[in-house]
């Protein structure tokens, strides 16, 4: 083993490559912290996490004061320690979504680190149970688009092997039925459409718009409710037959017990970006196994496939490109399916050149 020494912490501001629009919001960047750390022998973990537009800075802030300074000294493999001492140094501020980014940029560089040290990828590092993933696209499913367009990117998506794609709804529901309809005639009933609300209405309108949903063979009714009323979501389990997604938001390997408990959620979203890293995000990707239910992460595919290939319940990665501007090789897709990489580390070939040009907050290094 060998002892942290040193950790930089800079931030990039990724735009979205193309305009995207929910029932809720316009996304207008995102704000990426990145944490380097490095050990006495001097090897180099590199991790990060995101933000939608908002709270990068503040983030960043808990890295500099509170968070890389208590690395100093850690003996980096005990990775599991170091997340539980950090999660209880911050306990005031937690569970929180600053603090869960915050904490996600250090645990993924730590498995980084441990990844690289050891000469494996983060898929067999953390589990090896599968070697490629199916992938939905995201990208052309935007509330603003119209239905021609939506069919184009389906069509499209299809043809390039994809299993399916995601819509957004929240237009008066009627518009939201004939949209969903026009894409279930272009790709036929072999090809999965996912709905997504990003938490856009109340209980009584999720259920009245699932039911709309239902004759369109609908794959999954994505976060229809605040994140945190789970009350709700077990009402609208028990009016709809389609299955019911939540995860992004939230914030806490704990919130998800409480939704599996509950028989709250029918597929498991969990980002981890949002939930405080690769430690938690494990530890909800096994205990949605223990419920026989599924993970398909939220965002992030780049680090989301190794995750999914390392556990069996995994059945989706959202295809959203947004780090390309920063790394010197895309993420392998073949036939459709997304195929986690073989080298050392992450598996994310980061172009370090690019990110010291669009780093916006400078870099801040704390050595021993």
């Amino acid at each position: 083993m060998a002892k942290i020494t040193h950790v930089e912490i800079l931030m990039v501001d990724l735009k979205p490559k193309v305009k995207r629009v929910d029932a809720i919001q316009s996304f207008v960047s995102q704000e990426t912290p990145i944490v380097r750390i490095t050990d006495a022998d001097g090897v180099v973990g590199t991790g990060y996490s995101y933000t939608i537009g908002t709270g990068g800075h503040s983030v960043m802030a808990l890295l500099e004061r509170t968070l890389a300074p208590a690395l100093i000294g850690r003996e980096a493999y005990e990775i599991e320690r170091i997340w539980r001492d950090l999660l209880f140094l911050t306990h005031a501020t937690s569970v929180g979504a600053i603090t869960s980014i915050a904490l996600a940029a250090i645990d993924t560089a730590l498995w980084d680190l441990k990844a690289v040290k050891l000469g494996l990828p983060l898929h067999l590092l953390a589990g090896g149970a599968q070697r490629e993933i199916p992938l939905y696209t995201t990208e052309g499913g935007w509330l603003h688009l119209d239905a021609s367009a939506l069919v184009e990117d389906a069509a499209r998506a299809k043809a390039d092997g994809f299993g399916g794609c995601k819509l957004k709804v929240g237009r008066p529901i009627h518009e939201d039925v004939a949209r969903i309809s026009a894409v279930r005639e272009a790709v036929g009933p072999g090809f999965e459409i996912f709905t997504d609300a990003n938490q856009a209405f109340n209980v009584d309108e999720a259920i009245r718009r699932a039911r709309a949903y239902e004759p369109l063979d609908i794959g999954w009714f994505e976060e229809p409710l605040t994140a945190d009323d789970i009350e709700g979501h077990v009402r609208l389990l028990a009016h709809t037959s389609i299955p019911i997604a939540v995860g992004e938001s939230l914030y806490s390997h704990l919130h998800f017990r409480e939704y599996l408990e509950r028989h709250a959620c029918s597929i498991v979203q969990v980002d981890v970006g949002r939930v405080g890293g690769i430690t938690p995000w494990l530890k909800v990707a096994h205990m949605a196994e223990a419920f026989n239910i599924a993970v398909c992460p939220h965002f992030l595919m780049e680090l989301h496939i190794s995750l999914c290939a390392a556990v069996p319940n995994a059945r989706w990665v959202e295809y959203i490109p947004q780090l390309d501007e920063i790394t010197t090789k895309q993420m392998t897709i073949g036939g459709g399916k997304a195929i986690p990489s073989d080298a050392p580390g992450l598996g994310i070939a980061w172009d370090f050149d690019a990110i010291a040009r669009q780093t916006v907050d400078g870099s801040r290094s704390i050595h021993s």
